[in-house]
C-alpha cells in the first residue's frame, strides 16, 4: 500500500469513535439490577444475549406459568449481540456449502428448519412490537476475483441439481452492479429470502422487554461464577447471592462454560468492523443499492457489509484474530491496525465514495467451533443444557438453538433433537500450543489461497478431509 494512500485512507477514520455503533444509542435501556438474594425457579437462562433472551422468551410462550430467571454477567448484549453486523441468516449451517458438506442426508431437513426459524423470528418481532429495522432483504455473495465468479456459478448449478437454489439468482458482472455498483463485483447469488438485516442493539433490547413482560426476572450486573448439583435440582452462585432452580439452560457462548468439559469445543475468534457516517443522496446513488441486501465477497478472508436504516454503510470482517491461550479480553476489541486494513479495502470496493469518513470502529470475540455451526449438549442427568459454537451466524441460528436446549431439557423427541446436527460434537480444539499454531497455518494457508485463485494447499485439503476448519 503506498504511503499517500495510506494516509488518505487512515485519515477517515480520525473521528472514528473505538464503541460499537450499535450500542452507541441515547435510546439504550437502563440496566435492571444486579441479584443480592436468594431465588428460586422452575429455568434458570445463564446469559443475556440472543441465546439467552430467545430461551427465557420462548420458555415463557411454551408455558407462561413456567418461572423463569436470566442472569447477565454485565449488560443485556453488550457483547456479541450488540457488536454484529445485523445479518439474521436462515441458515443453521454457516451456510448451505458447508451444511451440504457436512450433514447432506440431513441438508433439506436444515434449509426447512433454518427457513421457518426466520419466519418464527420475523413473526417474534411483529408481535411483541420490536422495533428493531428488520428488512428481509436478502444477501448477495458477490465475487471479486474470476475465480470466484466461475466458483458461484458452478455452486449455483450444483445447488440447482440438488434442489436447494429456491429463492436464490445468479448474477453476471452487468447483474450485480445494477444491484450495488463496485468496479471489484465480478458476480453474484442474491439470497432473496434467507436472509434480514436488522439493528442488532435494538433486537437485543426489544427480546429483554419481551421477556420482562412475560415475566421473566432479569438481573444484569450478575456473573453465575459455579454450578452444582442441589437436591433434585441446581444451584448458581452469584457474587452477591444465589438461585435454586429444576432446570439450567447455558447461553455463555465464548465465555467460559460452567460446564468445564464444553469449553475446549470453542475458541475466540476477533472480528472486527468501521461504520461510515450517513451517506448523502449523491453518495447513495453513486453506489446504488436501492434494494439494501446485505452483500459478502467469495474470499478466505472475506468482509461483509450492509445499509444501516439511516444510509451508514457498515463494513467488517477479513482479519480473523484469534489471541494465544484464547483469552476474552477487552483490550482485544479495539485494534487500529486493522481499522486501516479494513479503510482501505473499503475505498477499493467503493472508490466513489472517496472523502467519507467513518463515525465508529469496534470489535468483539465471536465464538467458533471446528464445523463452525452450533453444538449442543446436556449436563448433570438432563438438568442443564447447552448451545454454542455458533462461528458469526447466531443472530438467527440462537432462536433456533433456544428451542433445542428447551427440547432437552424436556426430555422431548422432536424433529431437532433427531437432526445429526444437534445429537453429534464437533472435534474440540487442542491445546496451546497446538491450538495457536494449527490456527496460525490455517490462517497463512487461508490468505495463500485468497492470492493463488482459490488453490487450497496439503494444509487445508488435509483439514478439509477431517472436517476440520477456523472462520468467523
Amino acid at each position: 500500500m503506498a504511503p499517500s494512500a495510506m494516509t488518505r485512507w487512515t485519515e477517515s477514520l480520525s473521528e472514528a469513535q473505538p464503541v460499537p455503533y450499535w450500542l452507541d444509542d441515547p435510546g439504550r435501556p437502563r440496566p435492571e439490577p444486579a441479584l443480592t438474594a436468594a431465588e428460586s425457579c422452575d429455568l434458570l437462562v445463564v446469559g443475556g444475549g440472543y441465546s439467552g433472551l430467545w430461551t427465557a422468551l420462548i420458555a415463557k410462550e411454551r408455558d407462561p406459568a413456567r418461572d423463569v430467571v436470566l442472569l447477565e454477567g454485565r449488560e443485556v448484549g453488550w457483547a456479541a449481540s450488540g457488536r454484529n453486523g445485523g445479518f439474521c441468516a436462515a441458515s443453521l449451517t454457516h451456510g448451505l456449502p458447508n451444511g451440504l458438506a457436512r450433514w447432506p442426508g440431513e441438508i433439506h431437513r436444515l434449509q426447512e428448519l433454518g427457513a421457518r426459524n426466520l419466519d418464527e423470528i420475523e413473526a417474534a418481532v411483529a408481535r411483541h412490537g420490536i422495533d428493531c429495522d428488520f428488512e428481509r432483504t436478502g444477501e448477495i455473495d458477490v465475487a471479486t476475483e474470476p475465480y470466484q465468479a466461475r466458483e458461484l456459478r458452478a455452486w449455483y448449478e450444483e445447488s440447482e441439481r440438488a434442489g436447494l437454489a429456491d429463492g436464490v439468482e445468479y448474477l453476471d458482472a452487468d447483474a450485480v452492479r445494477d444491484q450495488v455498483d463496485s468496479p471489484t463485483f465480478q458476480a453474484g447469488l442474491w439470497d432473496r429470502r434467507g436472509v434480514a438485516m436488522l439493528n442488532p442493539a435494538k433486537l437485543v433490547w426489544g427480546l429483554k422487554a419481551a421477556c420482562v413482560r412475560l415475566g421473566v426476572r432479569v438481573y444484569e450486573h450478575t456473573p453465575a461464577l459455579a454450578l452444582r448439583g442441589h437436591g433434585a435440582g441446581l444451584a448458581v452462585r452469584t457474587p452477591y447471592g444465589s438461585v435454586l432452580a429444576r432446570k439450567v439452560a447455558l447461553g455463555t457462548n465464548i465465555f467460559p462454560n460452567l460446564i468445564k468439559r464444553v469449553r475446549a469445543y470453542t475458541v475466540p475468534v476477533y472480528d472486527y468492523a468501521l461504520m461510515t457516517e450517513p451517506l448523502t443522496e449523491g453518495q447513495l446513488a453513486s453506489i446504488g443499492w436501492w434494494n439494501r441486501q446485505g452483500l459478502g465477497d467469495s474470499a478466505n478472508q472475506f468482509h461483509y457489509f450492509r445499509l444501516s436504516a439511516d444510509n451508514r454503510i457498515l463494513w467488517g470482517g477479513y482479519d480473523a484474530v484469534y489471541p494465544y491461550g484464547g483469552r476474552v479480553r477487552a483490550e482485544y476489541d479495539d485494534r487500529p491496525e486493522t481499522y486501516a486494513k479494513l479503510a482501505g479495502h473499503f475505498f477499493t470496493c467503493f472508490p466513489q465514495l472517496e472523502g467519507v469518513r467513518f463515525s465508529h470502529a469496534w470489535g468483539g470475540a465471536i465464538d467458533t467451533c471446528s464445523r463452525f455451526s452450533a453444538f449442543f449438549g446436556t449436563a448433570h442427568r438432563g438438568g442443564v443444557a447447552y448451545a454454542a459454537g455458533f462461528t458469526g451466524l447466531g443472530v438467527g441460528a440462537t432462536r433456533f438453538g433456544a428451542d433445542v436446549m428447551l427440547d432437552l431439557l424436556d426430555g422431548a423427541d422432536t424433529e431437532r433433537t433427531r437432526l445429526e446436527m444437534v445429537r453429534r460434537k464437533p472435534l474440540p480444539f487442542p491445546p496451546e500450543p497446538f491450538a495457536w499454531t494449527g490456527i496460525a497455518l490455517t490462517k497463512w494457508s487461508l490468505a495463500h489461497a485468497d492470492s493463488h485463485d482459490g488453490r487450497r494447499n496439503l494444509w487445508l485439503r488435509t483439514m478439509d478431509r477431517m472436517g476440520l476448519g477456523f472462520d468467523s
